[in-house]
Formats: C-alpha cells, structure tokens, sequence
C-alpha cells in the first residue's frame, strides 16, 4: 500500500512512521510518500526516519517531494497534516485575539476561525486533487481545525474523508485505566464535536462504570481531566469533559494565564521547533536523537495554561492519545478487514440528534473495510446540545466564508463564537486577522 503525508515535514510525522514500523502484517504500507513545500524540514524529517528505519527489513520505502500531484498520484492513503501559514500564522492567531482581550488558542475560540480561513481553500484544492490523482484514496485528516476542514473536504470527496484526533480516545483510556478496564471489551460513549466533546460512560459486563469514577473524588484528581476541571465540576457534569473543554468552562483563567505567559503555545513550539530544524541541518547524524528530546520537552509542557506552575503531566497522561495509532487502525480496518471501534470526526448521519444529518461530529464508530459506520448514541443533555448547535453553526459559517469569500459569513462566525463577547469584538478580530494575514485578506477581495 502506498501512503502519503502531507505536510510531510512536520514535527509529528515521525509518530506516524513509528507506527508504521511496529506493523509487520503482510498488508502493510509499503511506501510512504512525504510531500511539503518546506525541503529543509523534509530533508530533516526523512533523516529522522531513515535513522529509525535502519536494519529494519520491513520498514517501508519512504521518498520525499515538494511535487503535491507526485505525492497523490496512486495513493491508497492520505494522511494530512498541514499548517497552513506555519507556526509563524498560529502565533499570529494568538496574539490577534489576545491583544483584543478574547481568548487566543489555536484551535478553539476566534483563532481557530483564523486557522480554518486560512485552512479551508488549500484543504478543498487538495481534496480536487486528490479525487483526480487518487480517486480510489481514503483521506485522513489531521489537519487542524479537524472537524472544520474535515467537513469541507467531504463536499468534494464525501465518506471518504475521515477526521482523526488523539484526544477522544486519550481520554477514554485514561478513564478505562482508572477503572482497570479491559479496552478491548468496553463500548465508549462519547459525543461532541472535535475539540468539544464529552465522555459519558464506559460499558462493560453490562453496566455503565463512569458514574463510579464520577462519585470518586480522589480517582478523578488522578487524571488530567479531573485536574484540570475539579472533581466536583466533573461530578456535577456527570461527564469527563473533552481537555479543551477547559477554554469554554475556565475561559477568563485560561485567556489570563495564557496572557500572563511570556510566551503563547505557538510561540514556544515556533522557537523550539526552528531550533530543531537547525541542529539537524547542522549534524544530520543526530537528527532522531535530537527529535526525541524535543518530542519529550514539547508533550511535558503541553497546556501548561491550565496546570499550576510546579504541575507537571503524569507519563500517562502524556502517553494515553496517539494519533498515529489511529490513522494506522483505520488503515488495518480498510486496507486488510481488520474491523476496529474508534472514536472519529465522520458524518453524524442522524447519530447526534439536534444536528444536522449531514454534519462531521466525532463520535464512536465502527470501521471495516466499507470505512466507518456512526454508532446509535443515547440522546445529549441540553447543555451539551446548545454549545455543539451553536459551534457546528459557526464551523459551517466559517466554511462558507472560506469557500465562498464571503466576509459577511465570516463576520457573523466570529460574532456568534461562544467565546466572542460582542459584534464590535467580532469586527475586530476580523480586521486584525485581515491584517496579520494576506491570504485571509485576499480570500475576501476574489470577485
């Protein structure tokens, strides 16, 4: 099987060759394809793999192009990684929503709505792209705004764009450890939309177990999420909400302490990473050692906003996700029949009631070699329902505005964010970003 990156360059690219390599089924990927336009990065990140592929006899070819028809043509699988602006953009997502006073997070809040402005064009050509070159492809996307640009890639490649995220899945093997839980016979509710979802049971020997961790105060302070929210918050919830969840809930501390910081994510990450990239064009020969350490800095300090300044993560929490482990499931599930339950950004098809059939939720799901099939989910609670309507609203205004240069959608997105505090705010926010960005500026000027 041929697989190919793009954003081949990327500093998480070697989690996916990693996984690649821990596969020794007949049915393996054979040839990995990294595409960027970047070929410092790519001449980095093929040292990294080549080091970690040595003496392997079945680590699979890998060659690097800055050619995007050359890297689609005849895939059988996409995996998408792209930054759109690079870590130089996310800085400036950040800072434009901070200096207005509203939270600046990549992801979630108006910065995540720069990201997809941004995102959305490039995503869709490669999705023409991809439906000439390699028509018979599935399409991963780990592409941040992950539920956003998934949604937008299925106007042009329908079912067979599925959005990943190592959060979900993180999550629920944090809290079936916590209840010494076999994952493999336990069935996971959990509903929302990417980066905005809750888990709310785990079943096994036919009874939900949750509620046991729920009503457990010290047990929930074990886990990242129990931290990061309170167990009392979590209790009251009666679910363990998604991480990020955490800028919704604690928006005023996350948007202070984020403020406080010398530094934002971006900026950290911009730094750390370029410093990389550097010593590895400096002395090649330490490329995957050097990758490492930068890998173990990058996941210890991750949302240091949300943790007390001596808190560190736990090794646990750190290892819990893994998105690389999921794009290579739902590669054994198509590829070769080997049927999996994930946790993934697809097509709700009426699973989530209150939103639209046709709206990417992430959601369990079944997959085989037909792709993923939506599991029957209990009804959401009111709460839940409100923030995912009102932020699958926004996602969708966003890709209206990016698809069709509309600046009236993108005011009205930004506008009616739950973490936008007025229409005056919203206007701001779109002229800052007009500013800090010429591709949002132009998507805005195209007749």
């Amino acid at each position: 099987m041929k697989l190919t990156i793009l954003g081949g360059g990327g500093f998480r690219v070697p989690l996916v060759h990693g996984a690649l390599l821990r596969d020794e089924s007949d049915d393996r990927v054979t040839e990995v394809v990294l595409h960027d336009l970047d070929e410092p990065r790519l001449r980095a990140v093929s040292e990294v793999l080549a080091q970690h592929g040595r003496d392997l006899p079945h680590a699979p070819v890998v060659r690097a192009t800055t050619d995007v028809d050359d890297a689609l043509r005849g895939a059988d699988f996409v995996f998408s990684a792209i930054r759109v602006g690079g870590l130089a953009g996310r800085t400036l997502d950040e800072r434009v929503a901070l200096d207005l006073g509203v939270l600046g997070q990549e992801t979630t809040g108006p910065g995540g709505l720069a990201y997809a402005l941004r995102t959305v064009p490039v995503a869709l050509d490669l999705a023409r792209r991809t439906r000439e070159l390699a028509p018979e492809a599935w399409f991963i996307n780990f592409t941040n705004p992950a539920g956003i640009v998934t949604e937008a890639m299925q106007s042009v490649l329908g079912d067979r764009v599925i959005g990943i995220c190592d959060s979900p899945i993180a999550l629920a093997r944090r809290a079936m450890g916590a209840l010494d839980l076999d994952p493999n016979h336990t069935d996971i509710d959990y509903v929302g939309l990417n980066h905005l979802g809750w888990l709310r049971g785990l079943h096994a020997d036919g009874r939900d177990h949750l509620p046991g961790l729920l009503s457990d105060p010290a047990a929930l302070t074990r886990l990242e999420e129990g931290r990061l929210f309170g167990a009392e918050w979590v209790a009251a919830l009666g679910a363990i909400p998604n991480e990020y969840l955490y800028y919704y809930y604690f928006a005023r501390e996350a948007r202070e302490a984020i403020s406080a910081a010398p530094q934002t994510r971006g900026e950290f990450l911009r730094d750390q990473q370029d410093a990389f990239y550097a010593a590895v064009a400096r002395d090649p020969s330490g490329a995957a050692a050097q990758w490492r350490r930068v890998r173990e800095e990058r996941d210890a300090t991750y949302m240091r906003e949300a943790r007390e300044e001596d808190e560190e993560r736990d090794e646990a929490d750190v290892a819990g996700g893994g998105y690389e482990g999921v794009a290579l499931a739902i590669m054994a599930a198509i590829g070769r029949g080997e049927e999996s339950s994930m946790i993934l950004n697809i097509r709700g098809a009426g699973a989530v009631a209150g939103l639209p059939s046709d709206a990417v939720v992430e959601i369990p799901c079944r997959v085989d070699r037909d792709g993923p099939h939506a599991r029957t989910l209990p009804a959401v609670e009111g709460h839940m329902l409100g923030l995912m309507q009102r932020v699958k609203a926004v996602e969708r205004l966003v890709i209206e505005a990016a698809s069709l240069g509309s600046e009236s959608a993108a005011l009205k997105a930004f506008a009616l964010h739950p973490l936008v505090d007025s229409v005056s705010t919203a206007r701001a926010l779109l002229e800052g970003y007009r500013r800090a960005h010429p591709g949002v500026a132009a998507l805005f000027r195209r007749p």
